[in-house]
């Protein structure tokens, strides 16, 4: 079972992109599996929205399976930006001034 990347970037950018940017969000292509998932990581408004889990099951997960049918599911990737939790660590280890 082979996905094709191409295919599922082209999905991504044209079906997927424009509806997440249109609520100040994003997605990104992580990985494609050897047993057919696809690993995204929701990002801006979309990674922290309380719909996020309903935005991978019916908008992408049902464009990439119109594209792909042997797709066997969608895996958000959840994962913190090396430079925003420096920057927490940095607020967070402050010392109140006395």
């Amino acid at each position: 079972m082979a996905i094709d990347k191409k295919i599922i970037q082209q999905v991504l950018d044209e079906k997927v992109r424009p509806s997440l940017l249109s609520h100040g969000g994003d997605i990104s292509l992580q990985e494609i599996t050897d047993d057919g998932y696809i690993k995204v990581r929701l990002t801006g408004a979309c990674s922290t929205c309380p719909g996020a889990q309903q935005t991978l099951a019916e908008v992408v997960e049902a464009a990439l399976r119109d594209a792909c049918p042997d797709l066997q599911g969608v895996i958000p990737v959840y994962e913190v930006d090396e430079e925003l939790l420096q920057e927490a660590l940095k607020f967070l280890r402050r010392r109140p001034v006395s």
